[in-house]
């Protein structure tokens, strides 16, 4: 059987995230890539010029099409904008009783922009956490959720736990917004016990779209069959070095190197 992993998220015109940035991830990991477009935004590495919500109803086609024929052996959600959206995803996942569910609580672009909005978040929580195996918040998106600073490691456990108290079954605290200059560690929790996974710091603009592209690296590995610890592991392998093997692309923040990981290196978990 070929493993299919569906992204639910917003198109980035520029490439280095979103939809584009999942697919490419995919691909690169094996798994046979399908999307649900929720969101156009024009953007390219300077930052993100608009935002175009689709129809809901657009989004529940999307999803039903899938659903009849194509179903998911994993799948991730980035970009939602909004309550209708993030509803409208919640019911046909639990409709089609997919499993293997990825959340990334994609809020804010690496300019600043906003791609979710502030009522959004209360839905994210109520109704997307409780369906998902893993849930991808990076710092500022923790601090968002549980309504709490997050400086220490006590601080990201905690913040783990109230996420796990939600629904999810399991959660990493991205790393990346550490005032660490030599490492970015990602803090994996899976309902009992932590586990630190090591990363290390890269001094670079090109970072854009990092968190689609960890959270797509999960999800192709979960298709792939693999546990939540080893997809979280292989997923850092693959940003660090895309990241680590940058593209130069663009005057801004540039797009990680989705080639980077199976060219540079094979080595897997």
């Amino acid at each position: 059987m070929v493993p299919k992993a569906l992204t639910i998220a917003g198109s980035d015109s520029g490439g280095g995230a979103g939809i584009q940035a999942d697919l490419k991830t995919f691909q690169e990991l094996n798994a046979y890539g399908m999307s649900v477009l929720t969101a156009i935004t024009a953007q390219n590495t300077l930052g993100v010029q608009g935002v175009y919500p689709m129809d809901v109803q657009a989004v529940e086609r999307q999803l039903f099409s899938i659903g009849e024929d194509l179903s998911p052996d994993a799948l991730k959600t980035g970009m939602l904008f909004n309550r209708e959206i993030i509803e409208t995803v919640a019911s046909s996942i639990r409709q089609f009783g997919w499993g293997n569910v990825v959340v990334d609580p994609v809020m804010i672009a690496k300019g600043g922009a906003e791609l979710l909005q502030e009522e959004a978040v209360a839905a994210l929580k109520e109704h997307l956490f409780p369906l998902a195996k893993i849930v991808t918040p990076n710092i500022p998106e923790a601090e968002k959720l549980v309504g709490k600073e997050i400086v220490s490691l006590e601080d990201r456990k905690e913040a783990a736990r109230i996420l796990a108290d939600l629904g999810a079954e399991h959660v990493v605290i991205k790393g990346g917004h550490l005032e660490d200059e030599q490492h970015a560690n990602d803090l994996f929790y899976d309902g009992e016990n932590f586990f630190e996974i090591e990363g290390k710091r890269i001094a670079t603009k090109q970072t854009h779209g990092t968190g689609c592209t960890f959270a797509a690296a999960i999800t192709a590995e979960l298709a792939n069959g693999k546990t939540p610890l080893h997809a979280v592991k292989t997923a850092k392998q693959f940003i660090q070095a895309a990241i680590e093997n940058p593209l130069h692309i663009g005057s801004g923040h540039g797009p990680t190197n989705h080639w980077a990981f199976m060219k540079y290196n094979k080595t897997l978990v």
